[in-house]
């Protein structure tokens, strides 16, 4: 297996320019720039990113979900108030986001602290979302242990049929969550392994950027 992985190519593939001395004073407006120019590249789900959270014990856990919205505050995602990452996030409030864009060999890590966006903002994203989506967080057991398949098969038609009935009907489980960026850090690869790193650091003053090294 050492070998195989070895001999796959890594950035075998024109990537995109990112000149640093370009790069506006706020990394929000920067992540945007950058989404916007992947979703016009046609990389798949771009919107998707991978979530780091650690509970009291301090292990860390990761999971990938989407991104539902983006603005000066920060950074939405979409999760039940009961689940695995809901209890880390209240026992530990600091997480990180990262994406991935393999067609342009691209990165972008943030990290801070995480609160709920408000009823208001999660009854919303629940209403704007598909109904088989809606039905599952409706039923509310995520992480639980499934012992029987068909259980969810029968919970989900359950759940379809309330939401059915009742258009409006909210998730009481439903939370949207904001991450407030206190470093964000952007990571263009190069196939010579020049990769350019530039990095945001939140301050009492606004934001300090930084080049890395590779």
């Amino acid at each position: 297996m050492r070998d195989l992985l070895r001999n796959l190519p890594v950035f075998d593939r024109p990537l995109p320019a990112f000149d640093p001395g370009d790069a506006p004073p706020d990394p929000m407006d920067l992540l945007e720039d950058w989404l916007r120019e992947a979703i016009a590249a046609g990389v798949s789900e771009p919107h998707a990113m991978t979530l780091a959270t650690a509970g009291p014990e301090l292990l860390p856990d990761l999971r990938v979900l989407i991104l539902k919205d983006l603005d000066a505050e920060g950074l939405y995602f979409a999760s039940e108030s009961i689940s695995a990452k809901a209890g880390q996030l209240g026992a530990n409030p600091q997480a990180a986001l990262g994406f991935y864009w393999r067609e342009q060999g691209r990165q972008i890590r943030v990290r801070g602290p995480v609160q709920p966006a408000g009823p208001e903002v999660s009854a919303q994203d629940f209403l704007a979302r598909p109904l088989g989506s809606r039905a599952a967080s409706l039923i509310g057991r995520q992480s639980s242990v499934l012992h029987d398949p068909a259980e969810l098969t029968e919970a989900l038609a359950e759940a379809q049929a309330r939401l059915e009935a009742d258009p409006q009907l909210v998730a009481e489980h439903h939370t949207v969550y904001v991450l407030k960026p206190m470093s964000v850090e952007f990571w263009q690869g190069d196939a010579q392994r020049q990769h350019i790193r530039l990095r945001y650091r939140r301050t009492a003053d606004g934001w300090r950027t930084e080049r890395l090294w590779p």
